[in-house]
C-alpha cells in the first residue's frame, strides 16, 4: 500500500483521463486515495464564434481563438459538455489532501494535466505521476518518484495545437469561398491527401503494356516436377514489367527481347523436344532477424494487413487493452524495451519454444524513424512475467484477444533467434540460346518465424517468404522437359495507399506524428475527399479540387520536405533548443523575403479561379467537344457541350476515362426516354443514373404542378441497371410491400429496402434479408423464418465481420481475397464477386488458387438474375415531396436521398 500519501485532512484524489482507466488505478492504490477522470480534455479553444465570450467577439483574432496580436496567446474556454466534469473535479478537490495528476505521458497527457492545474487552481500539494504500465508495480513506482509538470511538454504541445489551428482555420474558409462549404485543410491533413492523389495521378497517366514469357515445367532423373520461367533468348534478357516506361508502354532497353503472343507460341513449339540441362546452380546461405517489437505506426500497420483493423478500430482496441493494465502505452516511437521486459520475452522462449530459439544475448533495437522519441517503450505486454494470450481469452473481447495476441508474439518473436536457410536458383539452358531460371528456398531453422511472421503491402513478398524445394542437381545434368506453356503479363499502374502503406509513407518522410494518423485518416474519409475501395484509398474528384487549389496556390504548405522540418522545429522547441514565439511570428507574418500565411492567403482569395480548381479534362473524342468532369455542390459531373451527367460516387477517377465517360452521358440522354408508363396512374417510369447510382422514378418533376410529385427508388444492391425492365421498376417503387400476416400476432410483415439494405419488419422486431433473398420476392414463409431468429442484442449497426482468411489480391480486382463467414455458410469475396464454399471444402484447407477459381466460376455466370412479377395496379403510392433533377447542373440526382449540410470546423 502507498506510504502516507494522505493525512488527517483528507484522502489524495488522483485524476486521470477515462473511467476505465481511473478503474484499474483505483484497484492499486486503495482507500487512501479517491480516483476521477476527467474525460479528456476539459478545456481548448473555441470551436466556434459562439463559443468565443463576449469581451473577445469585435476582436480580429476571435474567429481563430489565439490572439496573434499579442504573443501568440491562445483563447482558453472550458465547453458547455464539460462544464459537468470540472463542477465534480473541483467537488472532489475540496476534501483532498494532495493532488496527484496522473494523464497519459506523453505531449497531450501533460497538456491535460497543465490545464488541470490552471482550471481546478488547488491549494493543496500537486505532484505529476507518470508511468508506462497500468500495473500495481509501475503505479506504486510513479508515487515515490512523482515530479512536477513539465512546462516544455506543455509549451511544444500549445505551439503545435496554436500551428494547427492557424493553419486550419486560415487555409479552410479559402477551400470554402472557392470549392464548397464544411472542408478543412490541415498540416498533416492536405499533406496525406496530396499523397493518394498524387498516387491516383500517376495511375491515370499509367500507360499498360503486355508482353509474353515461358513457364516450363521440368522434371531431373531423381525429383519431382518444378517450374523455371525463360529469362533469356539468344543472349537478350526477358523483360519484367520494371523494363517498361508507365507513361508510354514501351521499353526503355530497346536491346531486350519482347515476345507477343505468336512469337512465344512459335518459340515454344522450336525447343520444347530439343534437349535441356543444368546450366548452373547457386546456393545462397541466408539469415533473417525478426521485427522490433511494436511503435504505434508499425502496430497499426500489421493490423491492418493481418485482422484488416482501420488506424482507428486499432488505435481504440489498444487504449482499451492499455487502460484495463493488458499492454504498455500505445503512443510511442520507440522500439527499446525495458530490461524486464526482455527477461520477460527470454523466459517465455526458452520455456514455449526451447533453448535452441534464443539468441545468446538480448537484442536491443532503435528507432529509425525521424523524428522518433526514445523516451518511451515500445508497445508490449504489461507486467512480467507475461502473461500468455490464452490466459486471457475469457477476459478479453475477440478483437482486444487478436491484438492483444498480436502484440504478444511481435514482442517474443524479437527476442528470438534468426531465421536460418539457402536461396538456391536453377539455371536451366536449352536450344536457341534459351535460359530458364527457377528459385528455391529452404528453411533449415525457422527461429523467430515459429513465433510470428511480418505482413506485407506486396502479397509476392508474401509469397517469397514460403518454402520452395527444388530438387537436387548437378551442373551439366540432363533434365526432361514437362511442358512449355506460354505465359501472358501486362504491366500494373501504382498500387493505391491502404491505410497501413500511407501510415508507412508518412512515417518515412517524417510528416506528422503516428499518434495523429488513425484521426487524419478518419477526417479525410469524413470529409469525403477520399473512400475506400477494398482496403486502398481512392480519391474522390472534391478531394482533386482541394489539393489542386493547395498546389498551384499554398504549395509550400503541401511541400513534404517543409511539413517534415516543421515537425523538427516543434520537437526542438519540446526540448528547449527553439524558441516558439520566433516561430510562429515567422510562420503566420513572415519576415524577410518570405509572406507569412496570413498574407498568402489574402493573396490568394483575390487570385483564385474557383471554376478552373473544380474542373478537369477527362479526353476529347473523335467528333464532338472535350469532356469535363466538375465538381458541383452536390457532387461531381460530367460536363460536353450542353450535355450533362453525374458520376456515381464509386467510380475512381482513374477508371473515369474518356469511353466510361461517352458511356454515362449517353446513358443520361436516354433517361429522358421512360421505360414504360404505370398501368395505374399512366405516368411515365424512367431509368436515371445518379450521384449514388442507378434508380427508378416515377412521374417527371413539373414544378408547376404540386400534385403529380415524384417517387424515387433506389436499385437493390447487385441489380444492374440493364436488367430492369418497367416491371422491375414498378416493383421498386411498390416497395415497401405487404408479405403476408404473422399467424401468431396478427400483424402485418413488410418488406423494405432500407438505407442499410433490404430488410423485412413486423411491429417493432426488423430483420435484414440476407444477400440470396430480394425484397421483391421474400416469401411469407422466408420472412417468419427470419423474424424467429433472436436479434443480436448491442448496438443498432454491429462492426463489419473480420475475414476469416486473408489472401494476396485478385489477378481480376487487385483487392485482397477475403474468406468470409455469412449468413449461409463461409464464401469468399474479391470486392466484387461473392462465391459460396463447396459443402464438402473446409474453410481452413481453402487455398489461394482454389478461392480465385470458385471466384472466377461464378463471375462467368453473371450477376444474379433478380426478375420480379409485374406489379399490380394500384400499389404505387404517392410521395408528396419533390425530387431534384439528376444531371445538369450537377444538382443532387439520387434515389430519394437528400443532402445533409453539415457543419464541420476545420481539421488538421
Amino acid at each position: 500500500m502507498p506510504k502516507a500519501v494522505a493525512d488527517k485532512q483528507g484522502k489524495a484524489l488522483v485524476i486521470v483521463e477515462s473511467p476505465a482507466k481511473a478503474r484499474t488505478i483505483s484497484r492499486f492504490l486503495g482507500r487512501n486515495f479517491d480516483v476521477e477522470a476527467s474525460i479528456g480534455h476539459i478545456r481548448d479553444l473555441p470551436g466556434g464564434a459562439k463559443e468565443v465570450p463576449a469581451e473577445y467577439r469585435g476582436t480580429a483574432w476571435a474567429r481563430l481563438g489565439v490572439n496573434v496580436e499579442q504573443g501568440f496567446s491562445p483563447l482558453y474556454i472550458v465547453p458547455a459538455d464539460k462544464k459537468q466534469q470540472v463542477n465534480k473535479l473541483k467537488q472532489a478537490l475540496k476534501g483532498a489532501s494532495q493532488l496527484y495528476l496522473a494523464t497519459d505521458e506523453d505531449r497531450e497527457g501533460e497538456a491535460i494535466s497543465w490545464h488541470l492545474c490552471e482550471v481546478l487552481k488547488p491549494k493543496v500539494p500537486v505532484k505529476r505521476l507518470v508511468f508506462h504500465e497500468i500495473t500495481e508495480e509501475a503505479i506504486l513506482e510513479s508515487l515515490e518518484n512523482a515530479r512536477q509538470i513539465d512546462d516544455q511538454l506543455v509549451r511544444a504541445q500549445e505551439t503545435r495545437r496554436i500551428l494547427d489551428r492557424l493553419y486550419g482555420y486560415e487555409v479552410s474558409p479559402l477551400l470554402w469561398r472557392k470549392i464548397g462549404p464544411g472542408l478543412s485543410a490541415g498540416r498533416v491533413q492536405s499533406v496525406a491527401l496530396r499523397l493518394i492523389v498524387e498516387r491516383e495521378r500517376q495511375r491515370m497517366a499509367f500507360v499498360s503494356a503486355s508482353y509474353f514469357d515461358i513457364v516450363g515445367s521440368f522434371q531431373s532423373d531423381a525429383g519431382r516436377p518444378f517450374q523455371a520461367e525463360l529469362t533469356w533468348v539468344d543472349g537478350k534478357r526477358i523483360p519484367t514489367g520494371k523494363d517498361f516506361d508507365s507513361s508510354t508502354g514501351k521499353l526503355r532497353d530497346a536491346n531486350l527481347c519482347l515476345l507477343n503472343q505468336s512469337e512465344a507460341e512459335q518459340l515454344v513449339q522450336s525447343i520444347r523436344k530439343g534437349p535441356f540441362a543444368v546450366g548452373q546452380v547457386e546456393d545462397k546461405p541466408y539469415s533473417t532477424s525478426p521485427a522490433p517489437p511494436f511503435t504505434t505506426s508499425s502496430m497499426q500497420q500489421e493490423a491492418n494487413r493481418k485482422l484488416g483493423y482501420s488506424a482507428r478500430r486499432t488505435m481504440d482496441l489498444a487504449q482499451s487493452l492499455y487502460e484495463n493494465g493488458y499492454i504498455t502505452y500505445m503512443r510511442t516511437d520507440s522500439t527499446s524495451l525495458a530490461k524486464v521486459a526482455v527477461d520477460a520475452a527470454r523466459d517465455l522462449v526458452r520455456t514455449e519454444y526451447g533453448a535452441e530459439y534464443l539468441p545468446d544475448r538480448p537484442r536491443h533495437y532503435s528507432s529509425k524513424v525521424k523524428n522518433a522519441q526514445e523516451a518511451h517503450e515500445a508497445i508490449r505486454p504489461a507486467g512480467h512475467p507475461f502473461k500468455l494470450p490464452e490466459s486471457l481469452r475469457g477476459e478479453l473481447t475477440p478483437d482486444q484477444f487478436r491484438l492483444f495476441d498480436l502484440i504478444w508474439k511481435r514482442t517474443i518473436a524479437s527476442q528470438m533467434a534468426d531465421a536460418r536457410g539457402h536461396l538456391i536458383t536453377l539455371h536451366i539452358n536449352g536450344e536457341q540460346g534459351t535460359r530458364f531460371r527457377a528459385s528455391g528456398k529452404s528453411i533449415d531453422f525457422p527461429g523467430f518465424l515459429r513465433a510470428y511472421v511480418e505482413g506485407s503491402d506486396d502479397p509476392e513478398a508474401d509469397l517469397a517468404d514460403r518454402e520452395t524445394v527444388l530438387p537436387r542437381v548437378r551442373v551439366g545434368e540432363s533434365i526432361a522437359c514437362v511442358e512449355l506453356t506460354p505465359k501472358s503479363h501486362v504491366t500494373q499502374p501504382p498500387a493505391r495507399f491502404s491505410e497501413a502503406s500511407l501510415t508507412q509513407t508518412l512515417e518515412d518522410k517524417g510528416i506528422g506524428r503516428p499518434s495523429t494518423y488513425a484521426s487524419i485518416i478518419e477526417t479525410i474519409l469524413e470529409r469525403r475527399y477520399v473512400f475506400k475501395k477494398g482496403n486502398a484509398l481512392v480519391p474522390r474528384w472534391l478531394g482533386f479540387s482541394v489539393v489542386r487549389l493547395l498546389e498551384e496556390h499554398l504549395s509550400t504548405l503541401v511541400d513534404y520536405d517543409f511539413t517534415a522540418q516543421m515537425e523538427d522545429l516543434l520537437d526542438e522547441i519540446s526540448r528547449g533548443e527553439t524558441e516558439h514565439l520566433p516561430y510562429l511570428n515567422r510562420f503566420y507574418f513572415g519576415g524577410g523575403d518570405a509572406q507569412g500565411l496570413h498574407a498568402t492567403v489574402e493573396k490568394t482569395i483575390k487570385d483564385v479561379d474557383a471554376r478552373h480548381m473544380s474542373r478537369f479534362l477527362i479526353g476529347t473524342p473523335d467528333s464532338g467537344e472535350s469532356i469535363h468532369v466538375r465538381v458541383g455542390r452536390f457532387g461531381p459531373f460530367l460536363e460536353q457541350g450542353t450535355r450533362r451527367a453525374s458520376v456515381p460516387d464509386d467510380i475512381p477517377p482513374d477508371e473515369l476515362t474518356l469511353s466510361r465517360a461517352l458511356e454515362l452521358l449517353d446513358q443520361s440522354a436516354k433517361a429522358e426516354t421512360p421505360l414504360g408508363f404505370c398501368p395505374s396512374t399512366n405516368r411515365p417510369v424512367y431509368l436515371r443514373q445518379g450521384r449514388f447510382g442507378a434508380y427508378v422514378q416515377l412521374g417527371r418533376l413539373d414544378p408547376d404542378n404540386d400534385d403529380e410529385p415524384v417517387k424515387n427508388a433506389s436499385l437493390l444492391k447487385g441489380m444492374n441497371s440493364s436488367e430492369v425492365t418497367v416491371e422491375v421498376a414498378l416493383q421498386l417503387l411498390a416497395l415497401p410491400r405487404t408479405v403476408g400476416v404473422d399467424p401468431r400476432t396478427q400483424q402485418e410483415i413488410v418488406a423494405h429496402n432500407g438505407r442499410f439494405g433490404p430488410y423485412v419488419k413486423c411491429g417493432d422486431e426488423t430483420r435484414s434479408l440476407p444477400a440470396e433473398i430480394s425484397p421483391l420476392q421474400v416469401s411469407l414463409e422466408q420472412a417468419l423464418q427470419l423474424l424467429s431468429v433472436p436479434k443480436t442484442t448491442g448496438r443498432r449497426r454491429s462492426a463489419p465481420k473480420e475475414p476469416l482468411k486473408v489472401f494476396p489480391p485478385s489477378p481480376v480486382t487487385s483487392e485482397p481475397i477475403r474468406l468470409m463467414s455469412g449468413y449461409y455458410g463461409p464464401y469468399v469475396t474479391d470486392g466484387q464477386t461473392n462465391a459460396s464454399l463447396p459443402k464438402d471444402l473446409a474453410p481452413e484447407a481453402l487455398t489461394f488458387e482454389q478461392a480465385t477459381m470458385l471466384l472466377a466460376e461464378r463471375a462467368a455466370k453473371g450477376p444474379a438474375k433478380k426478375r420480379g412479377r409485374a406489379a399490380k395496379k394500384g400499389t404505387v403510392a404517392k410521395v408528396a415531396r419533390k425530387t431534384p433533377r439528376s444531371g445538369g447542373s450537377g444538382k443532387k440526382a439520387s434515389a430519394g436521398k437528400r443532402a445533409t449540410k453539415k457543419v464541420t470546423s476545420p481539421g488538421n
